[in-house]
């Protein structure tokens, strides 16, 4: 079966979307700061060799740590993760949690490898992250 990616469209679509359900900030706003980066995060996604959750890992860490959006990166980066897996038929093993926001700042900043973020994304299990 030949996997579905998201496309910038789609992802700037999500953002907006998640900003206007989830305000965390009374500044927020959807807007896509570099069209390049985004579009350079889905090639990485889709180039990657591995399975499709080492794929879902790739653009969760990406969609984070290269903050293409005014606002909202992380809250977006779940939500296409989520939508990527969805629409190929697999499970997103992520609850909604208040804690895993913390999880985010430490994949943010670069605390956790590849391997534990797929592992997190696929049975939801992470260790702590620790600054």
């Amino acid at each position: 079966m030949k996997r579905i990616y998201p496309t910038v469209e789609k992802v700037v679509e999500l953002n907006a979307l998640i900003l206007s359900i989830i305000h965390a900030k009374k500044g927020d706003k959807a807007e896509l700061l570099n069209r390049q980066k985004l579009n350079k995060i889905l090639e990485d996604c889709e180039a990657c060799k591995g399975d499709i959750f080492d794929q879902a890992a790739i653009l969760l860490k990406e969609l984070v740590r290269q903050h293409p959006f005014a606002s909202g990166n992380r809250r977006t980066a779940l939500i296409t993760t989520k939508y990527f897996l969805i629409e190929n038929k697999e499970k997103f093993a992520l609850p909604n949690e208040e804690e895993y926001a913390r999880i985010l700042v430490g994949i943010r900043e670069d605390y956790y490898s590849n391997e534990e973020i797929k592992e997190w994304i696929k049975h939801g299990k992470i260790r702590q992250f620790k600054r």
